[in-house]
């Protein structure tokens, strides 16, 4: 019995998802690393973990993170010297996780968005009230030719209730969906890890992302990668790996 249960154990690969497209890394720009010791140590990590790339996305929150494209690509810049100068073997991105706002909007009207891969956009709802005007959102996104991915969906207390139908409905309208590695470990309570759950049962993922703000993240995933719902991940088609 016990030599059966093992073999269903093995650790989930992060070498197969090869790239990580949501975090925080770009040092003193946001809410994630400090400076740039800080942002090589979860470099230096994620290439232990198995990533080939990681495109990291600072916070653009207008009312809290007041970042731009030049920020972010001028921050980028000073990541890949230091990089190229530690000979650190990792691609490095750069592109936004952008809040849904109204300075989200008036960036989207004059073209003034950060894209990673096929014209991706990166963007988070508010945690606890559900946004009236969604759907203008998407449609506003999708008239301009970017593809939108929904971060870390499952985090969304308002869709709990209908977490399945949502997920299904947006990624019908062209809407890809985010699921966050943490999410799996319980680091945001056990209500938010039973919806990831689901949406992995439901092959409702398209991406997976770490959402890594400090090294302590990354240590947690590494801890939980033997863990059932972590093996699963294994049955999604996720399209992580077509970001090389």
């Amino acid at each position: 019995m016990f030599s059966l249960f093992r073999k269903h154990i093995d650790s989930f690969n992060l070498a197969s998802v090869a790239v990580d497209m949501h975090s925080h890394l770009i040092p003193g720009i946001d809410d994630g690393a400090k400076d740039m010791d800080n942002t090589m140590e979860l470099l230096r990590k994620f290439s232990e973990l198995g990533y080939q790339k990681v495109i990291t996305t600072p916070h653009i929150y207008w009312d809290y993170y007041k970042n731009t494209s030049e920020i972010i690509l001028e921050g980028l810049q000073k990541v890949r010297e230091r990089v190229e100068q530690e000979q650190l073997p990792i691609q490095v991105e750069a592109a936004a996780e952008y809040f849904f706002d109204a300075h989200f909007l008036d960036l989207i009207d004059n073209d003034e968005i950060l894209t990673f891969g096929d014209k991706y956009v990166l963007f988070e709802l508010p945690f606890l009230v559900e946004p009236y005007n969604v759907d203008q959102l998407i449609f506003l996104l999708l008239g301009k030719g970017y593809k939108p991915i929904m971060a870390h969906f499952e985090r969304y207390l308002y869709y709990h209730s209908k977490t399945l139908a949502m997920a299904e409905d947006f990624r019908r309208r062209g809407v890809a969906i985010q699921l966050n590695l943490l999410s799996l470990t319980g680091h945001y309570g056990e209500s938010v890890r039973h919806q990831a759950e689901l949406m992995i049962e439901k092959n409702l993922v398209d991406f997976v992302g770490t959402d890594c703000h400090r090294i302590e993240h990354l240590e947690i995933i590494k801890r939980n990668l033997k863990k059932k719902n972590f093996s699963k991940l294994s049955e999604l088609n996720l399209k992580n790996n077509q970001l090389l």
